[in-house]
């Protein structure tokens, strides 16, 4: 304890002599220390743990405000000011959400604009890549394994294994990674997906690119598949499920 207390002091010591040694003398002045609320009664504690809990949770989601982060001077000022109903704010509720969604709104719309343009850009220089095949639609293939089985129908169920892809390398949905290969309906797919299975011989394995109208187009697919995207996907055409012969399999 005595080794602390001297180390201590000589932390201070040493402190004290630069400040001293400048040639102005300035005064330091220690932060106040926090202090946490006093809890009287039970609805306090509660009221304490309501902060922590929206706070909390707010803050994350805050996160991921589009173009952001807010400026949380600013934020946490209004937000303290809105609560306890402050009439003297510059805008009132519905002019504060039209705003927002002003905003958001158009960050949205530079984004998507954004991607298209990265789509239209990677699909332009990737179609003179050796190997790879462009279509009339404007999907893009490869063949990695090329199968010698028979090519699925628009009347067929397949098994396949998948990995779909962002441009970025971001993997959004995988079979692979799942162990379990997927069965459905050549129809039951985006557009992309069902022209591609209709080239693949049973045991195909081809890598393949959509571009966003073949896709999921302007409204995207859930949180990470955003509207324009292009996709990426490797499949392997495991079998095909005639209608008549659901029992059978063609390899």
């Amino acid at each position: 304890m005595r080794n602390v207390r001297v180390m201590i002091a000589s932390v201070v010591a040493v402190g004290m002599m630069a400040v001293t040694s400048c040639n102005t003398t300035k005064t330091v002045v220690a932060s106040p220390v926090p202090q946490e609320p006093v809890m009287v009664s039970e609805l306090d504690t509660v009221s304490y743990a309501l902060g922590v809990n929206i706070g909390t949770n707010l803050k994350e989601n805050l996160k991921t405000f589009p173009d952001g982060p807010v400026n949380m001077e600013v934020f946490t000022d209004i937000l303290v000011k809105a609560l306890k109903g402050d009439t003297a704010l510059m805008m009132n509720p519905e002019n504060a959400q039209n705003r927002i969604q002003k905003y958001v709104m158009a960050v949205q719309q530079r984004e998507t604009e954004a991607l298209k343009a990265e789509g239209e850009k990677f699909l332009a220089e990737n179609k003179t890549k050796e190997g790879v095949v462009t279509t009339e639609s404007g999907l893009q293939y490869k063949v990695l394994t090329e199968g010698s089985g028979a090519k699925p129908t628009e009347a067929d169920r397949v098994k396949v294994h998948y990995t779909g892809k962002l441009l970025d390398g971001t993997v959004f949905d995988s079979s692979v990674q799942r162990g379990e290969p997927a069965t459905f309906g050549v129809t039951q797919v985006i557009r992309g997906w069902q022209e591609v299975l209709q080239l693949m011989p049973a045991g195909s394995k081809y890598q393949v690119w959509i571009p966003s109208e073949l896709a999921y187009g302007a409204s995207g697919a859930g949180q990470m598949i955003k509207p324009h995207a292009t996709l990426e996907f490797e499949v392997e055409l495991l079998e095909i499920i005639r209608p008549e012969r659901t029992e059978d399999t063609e390899k």
